[in-house]
């Protein structure tokens, strides 16, 4: 049996809005059309003008997705869909359960990485990086312990990891990948909260690079990609 074309599951915004129920339509219609990855979407004019809003909105919603690595563009070819679209039928926002499903995406690459960049580093590091390493750690733990932003800490002890492990690729392979998932500004994803299960075992790192002890220092970085990803699994299935 014949799909029917995406454009019937459209229909004009009552409130034009500009961002949420923009994306949330879309979200629709992708799943109502039963479109699949490797699937094309119809083009920005078409969608601009069933949803009533200008083009610019629609490029603003597709340029949202294509930092979730939902669609990709081929130039003079059209947009396409990369990533299998759901939308949500519980008390959790649609545009959080696509965050979501992107970051765990992006963390089955990432726990690749950091693994070989802990392991070189752990065997590699000179003393005086070890005792860095060591040093940035406190400092992170006292800023999350206090309450107080912890980005920049955070960025400053995996740096100095990145930098030990000898190879200057991988803390640029790894700060990419973070900056190319676009997050809304509201999104749980991006909350000083997000996280913080995951920093007790930092100390584990820290101390397990610090004594030359691979295997701890494998474990460590495991430990926390498991606590990150287990928080997103749940705000994904629970909201919260």
């Amino acid at each position: 049996m014949s799909r029917q074309a995406p454009l019937h599951f459209l229909e004009p915004l009552e409130n034009r809005s500009r961002n949420v129920a923009v994306l949330d339509a879309l979200a629709e219609m992708v799943e109502r059309a039963g479109l699949q990855i490797g699937d094309r979407l119809p083009p920005e004019t078409s969608l601009a003008t069933s949803l009533g809003v200008g083009r610019s909105t629609i490029r603003e919603a597709l340029n949202r997705w294509e930092g979730l690595g939902i669609i990709r563009r081929r130039r003079g070819d059209g947009t396409y869909l990369s990533a299998r679209v759901q939308t949500s039928r519980g008390i959790v926002p649609t545009m959080v359960r696509l965050e979501g499903e992107a970051l765990l995406r992006l963390m089955e690459i990432r726990r690749t990485l950091e693994n070989d960049v802990v392991r070189k580093a752990t065997l590699k590091a000179t003393r005086a990086q070890r005792e860095e390493i060591s040093r940035l750690c406190e400092i992170l733990l006292v800023e999350v312990d206090a309450g107080r932003p912890w980005r920049k800490a955070d960025h400053a002890f995996h740096g100095a990891i990145y930098d030990a492990s000898g190879n200057p690729m991988y803390g640029q392979l790894l700060m990419n990948l973070d900056r190319a998932l676009e997050r809304g500004g509201s999104s749980p994803f991006s909350a000083d909260a997000f996280g913080l299960g995951s920093f007790p075992m930092h100390r584990d790192l820290a101390d397990a690079i610090l004594v030359e002890n691979v295997d701890r220092a494998t474990a460590a970085i495991n430990a926390i990609l498991d606590s990150v990803e287990t928080e997103v699994r749940a705000i994904i299935a629970l909201g919260k």
